[in-house]
């Protein structure tokens, strides 16, 4: 809902065309191989989401709606976690999660896509250096990821980050380096995971405090085989309402250099 941004940031316009930064995630799926969008959404919000933005984006690739609302005596929702599993019944086969308010870059969708084409049973996460992924404007939470040849062996969630020289240190006084690799909820998934996020989640219900959240890391992080995939993409995201003017000029620079077109879905 943005809180420390002030209003609903995933359709907030980002560049002379009002396009949001899900019209460019979308569009850098399709043009990786992603076949299908779940948009996972508020009933409340669903019909000005799909004025918004989902109307455009529904020409171009199949795109379906799926419910997560505000349970009985929570003032939000259970979280990311959750929000996957209300999308799980409109998927089938190899699927990916991103956060509609983050700009990952196509590099980052180029790798999961030819990843998730590839046979195998792992999962995979993309990583991102953290210092291309702190805000100027305010603290951050960052998932670190510690990685064994290649693959995920813990993430651990860190708040209050701050950008210091070098790197961030968080509200514990900790001190991460520039090139930490980090998670920013861009996931792959092959069709196993869809049990582990429902025992997780039923495990987690029975004893969880009523402010917890359910988050996808927690399940991502559990699994038994993870590929961390590295990129050195820049990641862009507007938690502060002061994120946006730069998150414009770094899209209207992409869009100088021909990476992406001025009207997406011309």
């Amino acid at each position: 809902m943005g809180s420390r941004f002030g209003g609903v940031k995933q359709v907030a316009a980002v560049d002379e065309a009002e396009h949001t930064l899900v019209d460019y995630g979308v569009y850098d799926a399709i043009r990786a191989g992603f076949d299908k969008v779940v948009c996972v959404v508020s009933p409340e919000i669903e019909a000005a989401f799909h004025e918004r933005v989902g109307r455009n984006m529904a020409r171009h690739v199949e795109l379906v709606y799926a419910h997560q609302r505000v349970p009985e005596g929570r003032t939000k929702p259970w979280g990311t976690g959750e929000a996957v599993l209300m999308a799980l019944p409109h998927v089938s086969g190899n699927f990916a999660t991103i956060n509609a308010d983050d700009y990952y870059g196509w590099d980052a969708y180029n790798r999961m896509a030819g990843f998730l084409k590839a046979d195998g049973d792992a999962h995979a996460v993309i990583g991102y250096w953290l210092r291309n992924t702190m805000s100027p404007n305010g603290t951050v939470s960052r998932g670190i990821c510690e990685v064994s040849d290649g693959y995920l062996t813990s993430i651990t969630e860190r708040t209050g980050l701050k950008q210091v020289c070098g790197g961030a240190i968080d509200d514990r006084g900790d001190f991460f380096q520039g090139d930490t690799l980090v998670s920013m909820n861009f996931w792959g998934f092959r069709p196993s995971a869809a049990q582990a996020f429902r025992d997780e989640f039923e495990a987690f219900v029975k004893v969880a405090a009523p402010t917890a959240e359910f988050y996808l890391p927690d399940v991502g992080g559990s699994l038994e085989s993870v590929r961390l995939l590295p990129t050195t993409a820049a990641w862009l995201g507007v938690t502060y309402a002061e994120d946006l003017p730069e998150v414009r000029d770094h899209l209207a620079h992409h869009v100088e250099q021909g990476e992406y077109p001025q009207d997406l879905w011309s």
